[in-house]
């Protein structure tokens, strides 16, 4: 059964996901796995791959069906993941499939912040140039504007 729930990833397509690997992924869906199955510390395979930048298997998993944004994991969402890691192309690419910039959720409250935090102003601007609210409030630091001062990402400021 490749939906067997389990182990630090949740389940063998996330773990798949993880480790980068296109071809199990593709495997695992041709087998049967639900590709929104949630668990494990990212959440769901979309958030994993968005979070480790795998353009590819981020296409290969919306390709599918996978909801470009379910909540859950540590991140909150795929966007937020990508954000957070400054994974531009994988930005660029939900972005382009609906992915809401301004859900809320994870760690980080949003997008915005996400990235914000990981000192990636060249995502910052994509998200913003998407509609992100710079006064969306919540996450770790309260705001994006808190994060970046707190972290001392003058730039971004």
């Amino acid at each position: 059964n490749v939906n067997v729930p389990g182990g630090e990833y949740g389940n063998a397509l996330q773990a798949a996901a993880a480790k980068e690997n296109e071809s199990i992924v593709g495997l695992l869906l041709e087998g049967g796995a639900d590709v929104n199955a949630q668990g494990g510390r990212y959440g769901n395979a979309l958030q994993t791959a968005a979070a480790n930048g795998n353009e590819s298997v981020v296409g290969q998993l919306l390709e599918r069906g996978a909801d470009v944004n379910a909540q859950g994991g540590l991140h909150g969402n795929a966007l937020q993941a990508a954000a957070e890691n400054g994974n531009e192309s994988v930005v660029r690419l939900l972005l382009e499939r609906g992915a809401d910039v301004n859900a809320q959720g994870g760690e980080y409250g949003n997008a915005l912040q996400a990235a914000t935090r990981g000192g990636n102003g060249s995502v910052v601007g994509l998200l913003l140039e998407h509609g992100a609210d710079v006064n969306a409030q919540g996450g770790h630091y309260g705001n994006a504007l808190r994060a970046a001062q707190k972290l001392r990402h003058e730039s971004i400021v």
